[in-house]
């Protein structure tokens, strides 16, 4: 489990989190939606100890992410950052395998060799498995970050704005993939998502963010409604129910 207890966070002056506590137990995947600026990055990172804590805590199955060792923690989290840069000289089976560092330290095994061809395969990369990265597409580079962080093997997959650069068909895809690792491997995923029908198709609960609070938590087809959602970003949009999934007709 993940719990955020009390957590406030400023940028010099400027606050940006209020406050936040949150639970998310282990498995299945949890969105974290809201307008730029509601804070969905700053909390990820927090708990990715990308960033200082300032107050409060924040455990991942017990183990204060403040004070556990680097290596002990990566072995725990595996985190997408939305920023993430890598060297263009570097293969895309290289790139997945740098997932595998926190177990061998850069000498991998054979075990290590099969997990990262079992990652290239769930996200559809084998057959770019020897391609340098400078070759690649911006949703084709953005798959092999998220092949490389899954390869890591941890029970917990924190993932800001994986959607950026991949069109609708491996945008549906990559969400897939994650709903499959989870449903089949009992990961954990905790994702930043601005696409709120992605959200709404793939994820077991929505934790909405607005100027630094969570203003809504819940499963999709109850969190989802005109009401929320009017509250969350500002305007009124339409929701239909299909096939028991809210749709949000936001462009209307």
């Amino acid at each position: 489990m993940i719990r955020v207890e009390n957590v406030s966070l400023k940028h010099g002056s400027a606050p940006i989190l209020h406050d936040i506590s949150l639970e998310i137990p282990k498995g299945g995947i949890t969105a974290l939606i809201g307008p730029n600026g509601a804070g969905k990055s700053s909390l990820l990172s927090l708990i990715a100890r990308l960033q200082p804590q300032q107050s409060g805590r924040i455990t991942i199955d017990g183990f204060p992410v403040d004070t556990t060792p680097n290596r002990d923690m990566a072995k725990i989290i595996a985190i997408l950052r939305q920023d993430s840069i890598v060297t263009s000289r570097l293969r895309v089976r290289e790139l997945v395998g740098f997932g595998r560092f926190p177990h061998g330290r850069g000498r991998l095994t054979p075990e290590d060799h099969a997990v990262i061809d079992r990652s290239l395969k769930q996200f559809d990369l084998t057959d770019l498995a020897d391609r340098f990265i400078e070759t690649l597409s911006g949703g084709q580079r953005q798959r092999a970050l998220v092949a490389m962080a899954f390869a890591q093997g941890t029970e917990y997959l924190l993932l800001d704005e994986p959607l950026n650069n991949l069109d609708m068909y491996f945008a549906r895809e990559l969400m897939r993939s994650l709903r499959t690792i989870v449903d089949e491997a009992g990961k954990t995923v905790v994702i930043v998502l601005h696409d709120i029908n992605q959200a709404a198709a793939h994820a077991d609960r929505i934790v909405a963010m607005k100027a630094g609070r969570i203003v809504a938590d819940g499963i999709p087809v109850e969190l989802l409604t005109p009401k929320t959602l009017q509250e969350i970003f500002g305007f009124e949009m339409r929701v239909d129910i299909i096939d028991d999934t809210p749709v949000v007709l936001h462009f209307r």
